[in-house]
C-alpha cells in the first residue's frame, strides 16, 4: 500500500469503517464517501441506486484502513454532489411539514386534555363535603399521599400553591406540612383528589376521573370547553402579536 501511495501521492485515502477519525487523519471514514460499484447493475431498480452512478467527482481512492486494505476503489467525495447526494424531493419537504404540523396537533390536545383533566379534579375537590374529623382525614391523606410518585404528588401540590424553593427541597415533605395546616373541609378534598390520582395511576386515568367528576356532578363539558377557548384566545393573541415599526424620521428643512 507505501509504494502505492508514494507512487500516487493524490491518491484518496478511505476508511472501510465508520465512524470518526483521529485528529489530523487523510483517511476518510466510511460516512465521508460514496464507493461507485464496478460491476454494472443487474435490475433498472438497482441502476437508478448511486452506487453505481458515476459523477465529475469519480476519484481513485485506496482502502488504508479497515478491511481489503489496499485494495484500489472509485469514490465520490462530494458532499454536495447532486448525483450522490441528491437535494429532498419537494413531496419529503411537504411530508417533513406535514408531520411536523400532526406531532403539534397532537401535543396542544395533549396540552388540553391535561389541562382539562386538572380542572375537573379541582372541581371534584370543592365538591366533596366534610364528613370526618381532622386527625382521621389527615391520617389517611397521608398514607394515601405516600404512595404516589413524585411526579403525581407534584401535579396535586402546584394545585395548592405548593412549589420547590430550592432544588434541595423535598415536594414529599412540604406536602406533608401543607397537610397538616389544612382544616377539615381542606383534607376532605384532598382525600378524594389524591385517590382519583392513585387509581388513575392504576387503572384507566380517564374513566376514573370521569366516575369521581359524575359523583360530585361536575360539568366536565364545560371545563373542557374553557380551556379550549383558552387555548383557542392565547393562540390567536401570539399570532396577532406584530413586530412594531420604527416610526421613518421626518426630512428636515432646508435652510431657505
Amino acid at each position: 500500500m507505501a509504494k502505492t501511495v508514494a507512487a500516487k501521492p493524490n491518491l484518496v485515502q478511505i476508511s472501510t469503517a465508520y465512524g470518526q477519525q483521529q485528529e489530523g487523519s487523510v483517511t476518510l471514514p466510511r460516512n465521508k464517501y460514496t464507493e461507485i460499484r464496478p460491476e454494472k447493475p443487474a435490475t433498472k431498480e438497482e441502476a437508478t441506486r448511486p452506487e453505481f452512478k458515476t459523477c465529475k467527482y469519480t476519484t481513485e481512492a485506496i482502502v488504508s484502513e479497515g478491511i481489503d486494505k489496499g485494495e484500489l476503489r472509485k469514490v465520490c467525495t462530494e458532499a454536495n454532489c447532486p448525483v450522490h447526494h441528491p437535494k429532498k424531493r419537494p413531496q419529503r419537504s411537504a411530508d417533513d411539514v406535514k408531520w411536523k404540523a400532526d406531532q403539534e396537533k397532537q401535543r396542544k390536545e395533549a396540552a388540553i386534555a391535561n389541562t382539562t383533566d386538572i380542572r375537573i379534579l379541582s372541581a371534584i375537590n370543592a365538591a366533596v363535603p366534610v364528613r370526618l374529623m381532622k386527625r382521621d382525614l389527615l391520617f389517611v391523606v397521608e398514607r394515601l399521599a405516600s404512595s404516589l410518585d413524585e411526579n403525581r404528588l407534584t401535579v396535586i401540590a402546584r394545585q395548592h400553591g405548593i412549589k420547590k424553593a430550592k432544588d434541595s427541597d423535598s415536594i414529599a415533605k412540604l406536602f406533608a406540612a401543607y397537610l397538616r395546616r389544612t382544616d377539615e373541609g381542606g383534607l376532605g378534598g384532598l382525600l378524594v383528589e389524591v385517590t382519583v390520582v392513585l387509581c388513575a395511576s392504576r387503572q384507566s386515568g380517564v374513566q376514573v376521573l370521569r366516575d369521581a367528576a359524575a359523583l360530585y356532578k361536575v360539568d366536565v363539558e364545560a371545563i373542557g370547553l374553557n380551556v379550549r377557548q383558552e387555548f383557542a384566545a392565547k393562540e390567536k393573541a401570539k399570532s396577532g402579536k406584530k413586530p412594531q415599526s420604527k416610526p421613518t424620521p421626518k426630512a428636515s428643512k432646508k435652510a431657505a
